[in-house]
């Protein structure tokens, strides 16, 4: 059988997850604050209690509503608002784990409101192609004693999931996303984009699920 890589504590073939969905075809979101971070986490983990979930999951190329809350995604003419990573909603302090060999690309605080908080990219070479992915919504603690270039093996512990506001101001949550370019960018990539721009960013940023495998993303 083969063995999915593991990124999170959890065992996606045992453990019970939710998919959820941040399109304008969820009615909810309509009635929520979403710029009241506490408001929007009470929602998130309320899904998750009701489906006796312990962590939701989805969002790869999802046109979402959720990104009006902060002003970041709306800095250009066109609104970004199509997700180009896999998003891993659950408790603050869940360990985050490398998918793959690789080393230390870059990482930083990108502290912005509704950015990614702290987060950390990994460079590998997959086919002689370099590979890079990306984990965004850490901890603070997580990029203590990191090194650009140092290496990391696959399995390897490399943070946690980080709490609001020090993790970009979201409800607790991991960005997973996976990049064939980084554009010459360091400590930070677009996670979200416009919609006239969505073949053009998703040529770049492949589905994370071809390598992890998750059933019903």
């Amino acid at each position: 059988m083969l063995r999915r890589p593991m990124l999170l504590p959890f065992d996606f073939t045992k453990d019970p997850y939710l998919v959820l969905d941040f399109s304008a075809t969820n009615p909810d979101l309509a009635t929520l604050d979403l710029t009241n971070t506490a408001v929007f986490n009470d929602y998130v983990f309320g899904k998750l209690q009701q489906a006796g979930a312990i962590v939701g999951v989805g969002g790869y190329n999802e046109h979402r509503v959720i990104y009006r809350r902060s002003e970041h995604f709306q800095q250009t003419v066109e609104p970004r608002v199509v997700h180009l990573g896999i998003d891993f909603w659950a408790e603050a302090g869940t360990p985050v784990f490398a998918v793959m060999d690789g080393v230390v690309h870059s990482f930083q605080d990108n502290a912005n409101f509704g950015d990614y908080g702290p987060t950390i990219i990994l460079e590998h070479e997959v086919n002689y192609r370099p590979l890079y992915s990306l984990y965004g919504h850490l901890s603070r603690s997580s990029l203590n004693g990191l090194l650009w270039g140092q290496k990391i093996k696959a399995g390897d512990k490399i943070g946690e999931i980080g709490p609001y506001p020090e993790n970009g101001d979201w409800p607790p949550h991991l960005h997973f996303q996976l990049m064939t370019d980084m554009l010459g960018l360091t400590g930070d990539f677009p996670g979200v984009c416009s919609l006239s721009e969505r073949a053009y960013w998703l040529r770049i940023c492949p589905d994370p699920n071809r390598l992890l495998g998750i059933a019903g993303l």
